[in-house]
């Protein structure tokens, strides 16, 4: 009702573009913390569709679906033009004795039931650059979207404890700068910036990290993990409503209100606008 102007369109507002969208897009998390059937999918998109870009299994939760439950929720979401990508599960797929024809196999299967984006992370591995854009060039090979996850904290993910990661320290910045810049060269779409180490897990959050990052590479070319309201309120306050985060399915409302600037919290309650001539 917001979109019309017999509705609630004459209260002021920030009106989102259609989707497909290249800037303020939105990716929430699908299965993980809570199941999710396509019942339970489909009333997300029956309220909330124009506000979803994309749906993200994290980890390997879409490995314990049976195949055509699977199949049926990411319907769903092609049919409300939402694209879905994997969790970073390539990783554990990278630790098979054969990796190479474990990779194949995973990116065929994943394409094979109707994935768009494959997210390529190495929270948990040492992985030299070359081979992560080895990687991205496969993905791109079988005509899917790579989505490369970046962090400066070894071992994030998991809800790995704040106390254990603090012990393997975090990587500089320009780790992420570095791949990033080459990441984009390669054809990436968007790449994912990893919570854990900056807003997630820490005793301080790491602001300075997200400035050095969009210092050096395009917001469009990025997409932050912001599971947590105060955090996807900072990201909207400092950057504005353009900025393409990635949140639990169960905040979309909040976070669209944030967007549309029509709710907040005390610091931005009232304060989030847009200029579109």
């Amino acid at each position: 009702m917001l979109e019309d102007p017999d509705g609630f369109g004459f209260i002021r507002h920030n009106a989102r573009p259609p989707k497909p969208r290249k800037t303020g897009v939105t990716e929430i998390r699908g299965p993980y913390y809570s199941v999710m059937g396509k019942r339970y999918l489909q009333d997300v998109f029956d309220t909330m569709s124009h506000q979803v870009d994309g749906v993200k299994f994290a980890g390997g939760s879409f490995s314990l679906f049976h195949e055509d439950k699977l199949r049926e929720l990411i319907q769903i979401a092609h049919e409300n033009d939402a694209y879905v990508s994997t969790g970073g599960w390539i990783e554990h797929v990278l630790t098979q004795s054969a990796p190479a024809a474990a990779v194949d196999r995973y990116i065929q299967k994943c394409k094979e039931v109707g994935f768009d984006v494959i997210e390529i992370s190495t929270g948990f591995l040492s992985l030299p650059q070359d081979d992560w854009l080895r990687l991205v060039d496969k993905v791109h090979e079988a005509g899917l979207v790579a989505k490369p996850e970046c962090g400066i904290q070894f071992g994030a993910g998991g809800d790995t404890k704040a106390s254990e990661l603090e012990s393997l320290g975090p990587s500089d910045p320009s780790k992420i700068i570095s791949a990033g810049k080459r990441f984009i060269d390669a054809g990436v779409e968007r790449i994912m910036i990893e919570s854990e180490g900056i807003t997630e897990n820490v005793t301080k959050w790491r602001t300075d990290v997200i400035q050095r990052v969009l210092d050096q590479l395009p917001a469009e070319k990025l997409m932050f993990e912001a599971a947590d309201p105060a955090v996807f309120n900072w990201y909207i306050r400092e950057f504005g409503a353009d900025v393409n985060l990635f949140v639990d399915h169960s905040q979309i409302v909040q976070l669209s209100c944030l967007r549309e600037g029509i709710w907040g919290m005390a610091d931005t309650f009232g304060k989030i606008t847009t200029y579109r001539p």
